[in-house]
């Protein structure tokens, strides 16, 4: 009960709905990881009260700037199912691709999609710039998100793809994101995109500073994009 309480009340000052049932689910999420994590790596958090903040409530900040309801989203480099799982837990009506390149955390995602008894929620075994040039998900999403440590401008070019026009990607970064933002505005036109909005904030109840970028699709990507041979990471577009 401890820990369903801290959970809610966490998620709660950050205006985050979540009944019983989504809290006990993403407290067993959360039992499985830590379980997981000692065969395999998958988070450096491991303290229950900073996994709740550091990746739960993170995760869910999304709410902030757009609405999640009936969408389609992909979470691209998903890791450990950031911000993936809990964002279906939360917002189950989300129709959700976690995409990632390596099959043995997709592996463990999907026992937690089984255990959870989650539903309209897949796992995909490719790198983001071979999947975003296969037409099942090229242009086939509504929201785009990745918590992936990369820089701005290769995020866009593995993640813009993906969205449809009118759709949006949103990158979650830390505090000094804004030099990315401005190093990255060539790369988001070229791609298709628009900067919306970048939003900087401290997670309530902790020291955790955040943003939320948002670039919205108004266009549609070149096929060129994104480049193979790890180009987008040794040589952003600038």
């Amino acid at each position: 009960m401890e820990k369903r309480d801290y959970l809610i009340s966490c998620l709660s000052q950050n205006e985050i709905p979540c009944t019983d049932i989504q809290a006990d689910k993403l407290i067993r999420f959360y039992e499985m990881l830590i379980e997981k994590n000692k065969v395999m790596n998958l988070t450096a958090i491991t303290d229950y009260e900073d996994v709740v903040v550091k990746h739960f409530a993170d995760s869910l900040t999304v709410n902030r700037i757009i609405d999640l309801s009936s969408q389609r989203l992909i979470d691209v480099g998903t890791g450990a199912g950031f911000p993936g799982i809990p964002l279906k837990i939360i917002y189950p009506d989300l129709k959700v691709t976690l995409l990632d390149s390596l099959n043995k955390r997709l592996v463990f995602l999907n026992e937690v999609i089984d255990e959870l008894g989650l539903k309209g929620i897949e796992t995909v075994h490719y790198r983001a710039e071979e999947a975003a040039h296969l037409e099942k998900y090229r242009e086939n999403y509504d929201v785009v998100v990745s918590r992936a440590v990369a820089n701005l401008s290769t995020l866009v070019e593995y993640c813009l793809p993906f969205a449809s026009v009118g759709g949006c990607f949103i990158s979650y970064k830390g505090e000094k994101a804004q030099e990315e933002v401005d190093a990255a505005s060539t790369a988001i036109r070229v791609l298709g995109g628009k900067l919306s909005s970048a939003q900087y904030f401290t997670l309530n109840g902790s020291s955790y500073d955040r943003a939320l970028i948002r670039i919205d699709k108004v266009s549609y990507t070149l096929a060129k994009y994104p480049r193979q041979g790890g180009k987008p990471s040794s040589s952003p577009i600038t």
